[in-house]
């Protein structure tokens, strides 16, 4: 029980300093090592032709609207995702520059939506995992008090002490889904780039 205890004295006081740590101050919840970029930029993915009334319009057009969604899905493997807009372009005629303008768009709109929606959703699990790992630290100041406590109640400390493992385990849990999931944004940009980028090379 003590070794127990101990071990998860050290494992809560280390959680807590992970949880606080923000790699850039101006974003304290931004729990990931990659740098938070809020937003990412046109001119940094796209160096077409103006997209003008693009931006607004593509919602307007069936194709252009269900081709998005699906090459904005993550379950789309990027070569599938690139070879659909190939033959959606070449079979646009002469309407290839104005489908590629809304095709573009709608894809910067969309996956810029999806950025954003991980990223909010990242910094919300953080600040969960700060006001647990502060719970597992007073709750481990608590049970070193009452194994100390004389006379010692068992039932408490072992009803505290295996609520103590629960918590860790899980805040353990959202730690490794937080890893993985930091790796998202990233792979967005990295699909609007490519994307845009065959877009481009196919209206030239």
């Amino acid at each position: 029980m003590i070794v127990r205890t101990l071990a998860l004295a050290a494992l809560s006081f280390a959680v807590t300093g992970t949880a606080a740590h923000a790699a850039d101050p101006r974003y304290p919840d931004w729990p990931c090592t990659q740098a938070k970029v809020p937003e990412v930029s046109l001119a940094a993915v796209w160096a077409g032709p103006a997209l003008d009334d693009a931006e607004t319009k593509w919602k307007d057009h069936a194709k252009v609207s269900a081709l998005v969604s699906k090459l904005s899905a993550r379950k789309t493997p990027l070569d599938e995702a690139e070879k659909s807009v190939k033959e959606f372009l070449a079979g646009s005629g002469a309407d290839k520059t104005t489908n590629a303008k809304l095709l573009f768009a709608g894809l910067f709109d969309t996956l810029n939506a999806q950025r954003s929606q991980v990223m909010n959703g990242l910094e919300r699990v953080s600040r969960k995992q700060r006001e647990a790992a502060d719970r597992i630290r007073d709750e481990t100041i608590q049970l070193q008090t009452l194994q100390n406590a004389t006379p010692r109640d068992d039932t408490k400390v072992d009803a505290l002490s295996n609520q103590l493992v629960w918590e860790t385990r899980i805040f353990e849990d959202r730690r490794k889904v937080v890893r993985f999931v930091c790796e998202v944004p990233t792979t967005i940009d990295q699909r609007l780039f490519a994307l845009g980028r065959v877009i481009q090379q196919e209206m030239e």
